[in-house]
């Protein structure tokens, strides 16, 4: 593994595996069903989907566990874009939920702020359309022993 945590010897170039990643997000049932969309980039993702009534708490306002799931994509991907042959896993995550949203879009960026060998440290902020913080996480991510390929949507 060199310096950025990619295993050497890859035929792929940085951007088929961002492309890749993405393609693999998109595949899920979950995420199509609610609309989410992702970009890669080097140690950052964004995460970005329209709120829903579906989403809602029995409140008004949508649901922790979409702000998770938005939170956690973001760093996510954003670990895993430093990792070109195995998925990653969440080991840790904590979310901070700070601001309540029943409209519009919501984006969540994602960043590694810190990596070794074996763990990935990343932040995610999550903003609704009036670009106001709504919400922060952060988490560990380690490298698992599933092989990035067109069985989990790695395509």
């Amino acid at each position: 593994m060199n310096e950025t945590g990619r295993t050497k010897g890859k035929n792929m170039s940085t951007a088929d595996h961002f492309t890749k990643l993405e393609n693999m997000m998109h595949s899920g049932s979950f995420m199509q069903w609610n609309g989410a969309r992702v970009s890669i980039t080097k140690g950052a993702a964004q995460i970005t989907f329209p709120v829903r009534r579906d989403f809602y708490h029995s409140a008004g306002a949508m649901h922790g566990a979409m702000y998770f799931l938005a939170l956690d994509n973001a760093a996510f991907f954003a670990a895993n874009s430093l990792v070109e042959d195995v998925f990653v896993l969440t080991t840790s995550f904590t979310t901070y939920i700070t601001r309540p949203v029943s409209e519009g879009i919501v984006t969540a960026f994602g960043k590694v702020v810190n990596y070794n060998r074996t763990q990935f440290i990343a932040e995610s902020v999550m903003y609704n359309d009036d670009d106001k913080e709504i919400a922060r996480a952060n988490g560990i991510f380690v490298r698992s022993k599933t092989l990035l390929s067109p069985e989990i949507g790695y395509r």
